[in-house]
């Protein structure tokens, strides 16, 4: 007998103080791959008040106005407001960048170096990185951070087309679904908080966000008398943004990924270059794990890594599909390793990530995303027969 119960998750806004910090980490990121696809990037970012401080190891060929390029990412996301302290145009911004450590870099470049055991491209740093799917929407991902995204999208639409004049950048949204076993059934309580000018009223938020909003977003059949809108709980949302908040590089992991439904490694992405497999890995694993869904394999499929700083190969790779696999896990499993390779530079090269396509994973997601499937790489479909096949399901 399936079990009901609730699973919620929460996503953000590009004007969140964390996601502030992630665009621009990204921005950084995509304008030295623009440059030089080579560029070895590990770029932090901490907003506060109207203070930006970039920090990290970046080594590359290319060369671009750090500083512009910060205000460019704080523009586009939309601080420029005359109500807002944090401000594109007056942000004081510095920068703390050295150079990749050399010993890091001679365990990741593809060459022989003195006590390395191997001239190949090693991963470029130890730790385990997940994938997952499943096949509760048309994306392959758990409905609860998905809704929660297609929330902040919404809202970011609604404010950059002028078509709700007192929203600002900042916003959360969190979505809460009830189930039965692993089917979503309907929506309890949805959550969206939301920055606003200072001269509207909390009634014209509510009313506006409920019918504009959320029952535009949300499936009409899982929304009930029973649902619960929170709307701007705490009555007020005027100071937001690094003005209310402190925002920080790398904090957004779960919104990031799988809302709380697929396990995490720890690794956050934004601000990294592919060598470092916290990030390609991730994208590995959801690829994998999207295939295996895609294919009619499992209804569900978390994939994990395992590497080691500056060796080839994954130290280890499992797979779960929460017993809704069709066929068995460890002919699965040799069907997965039959059709993908887990090398880090193999990684690189079967994803396509040496290119400046990472300013647009950064907000509402770096999964579940098919709007740019020439970007990004991991959500295509693109080995679900292939897989089908070295696992020998038939049609």
């Amino acid at each position: 007998m399936s079990r009901r119960y609730i699973f919620s998750s929460e996503s953000v806004t590009e004007g969140h103080p964390d996601k502030v910090c992630d665009t621009i980490s990204d921005y950084v990121l995509d304008a030295c791959l623009e440059q030089d696809p080579l560029s070895r990037v590990a770029c932090e970012t901490l907003a506060k008040g109207n203070l930006v401080v970039i920090a990290g190891e970046i080594t590359s060929n290319a060369k671009f106005d750090l500083e512009e390029r910060v205000r460019t990412a704080i523009r586009d996301i939309g601080y420029v407001n005359g109500d807002c302290i944090f401000h594109a145009d007056t942000c004081r911004v510095i920068c703390e960048m050295s150079e990749q450590s050399r010993d890091i870099k001679q365990g990741v470049d593809e060459a022989p170096a003195d006590g390395k055991s191997t001239a190949e491209q090693g991963a470029g740093d130890q730790g385990l990185m997940f994938g997952f799917a499943c096949n509760e929407t048309p994306e392959l991902m758990p409905a609860p951070i998905s809704f929660a995204h297609k929330l902040g999208r919404e809202l970011t639409r609604l404010r950059k087309s002028g078509e709700i004049p007192w929203l600002r950048p900042d916003a959360k949204t969190q979505v809460s679904i009830e189930y039965d076993g692993y089917e979503p059934v309907r929506a309890t309580t949805v959550v969206v908080s939301s920055q606003h000018a200072a001269d509207v009223k909390q009634k014209e938020v509510r009313e506006t966000l409920t019918e504009l909003l959320i029952k535009k977003v949300m499936p009409a059949e899982w929304l009930d008398e029973k649902t619960t809108y929170l709307i701007n709980p705490t009555g007020r949302f005027v100071i937001g943004g690094p003005e209310g908040d402190a925002g920080i590089t790398g904090r957004k992991i779960i919104c990031d990924t799988y809302g709380g439904m697929g396990r995490h490694g720890g690794g956050a992405f934004s601000g990294k270059d592919p060598s470092k497999v916290d990030r390609s890995a991730a994208y590995m694993g959801r690829w994998i794990a999207k295939n295996v869904v895609a294919s009619g394999l499992a209804d569900r499929c978390e994939v994990q890594f395992a590497y080691a700083i500056g060796h080839p190969e994954p130290v280890s790779v499992s797979v779960d599909t929460f017993c809704t696999g069709k066929v068995d896990e460890e002919k699965l499993e040799r069907a997965i390793w039959e059709v993908f390779n887990f090398k880090p530079a193999e990684i690189i090269k079967q994803l396509s990530l040496l290119r400046p396509i990472y300013r647009k994973t950064t907000n509402y997601g770096h999964f579940g995303r098919v709007d740019d499937l020439d970007a990004l790489t991991w959500e295509r479909a693109d080995k679900a027969e292939e897989l089908k096949q070295a696992g020998q399901v038939e049609n």
